[in-house]
């Protein structure tokens, strides 16, 4: 009687180890540029959301964009606190205010994980000229809002 050895060869093993090997090669990159798009896809929701509810917050507002106090002043901790919170027609807070909140809560920026936000009022170009530990910015001028995002793309 003869005993037949199965199993496999080191050569065999070697050949299915490097034929793994290759293929992680390919698939881990990939993943790695889904994480990318998921973020920048998460940052163009937000910034929708974001802008159509400061448009619905101007409309029903008499034309002043979130942040603005009755004085005509603008400040950043106004503005987030308009948008999350209940107003009056005026953007006076109120708990019994029946316009608002516009937002449950603030965004994060999905490339540094803030939800603060800059005055950009000044800035001729917000994403090169504001701290890169701000997470939008917003210029009370022209009503533009936008998301602090060069200094985390590599594209």
């Amino acid at each position: 009687m003869s005993r037949k050895n199965t199993g496999f060869t080191l050569v065999e093993i070697l050949i299915v180890v490097i034929i793994l090997g290759i293929l992680a090669a390919i698939v881990i990159p990939q993943f790695t540029e889904a994480s990318n798009d998921a973020r920048v896809s998460a940052m163009v929701s937000d910034l929708q959301t974001v802008r159509s509810q400061i448009e619905l917050y101007k409309v029903q507002h008499l034309d002043a964009h979130p942040g603005t106090a009755a004085d005509g002043s603008w400040t950043v901790a106004a503005f987030k606190t308009q948008l999350m919170g209940k107003t009056d027609s005026k953007g006076n807070i109120s708990a019994t205010g029946t316009l608002g909140p516009y937002l449950q809560k603030f965004p994060t920026n999905p490339f540094n994980s803030a939800d603060t936000v800059a005055d950009a009022t000044a800035a001729t170009d917000p994403n090169t000229q504001l701290n890169a530990t701000d997470g939008w910015w917003f210029n009370h001028t022209t009503g533009s809002f936008g998301v602090n995002y060069t200094k985390y793309m590599s594209k």
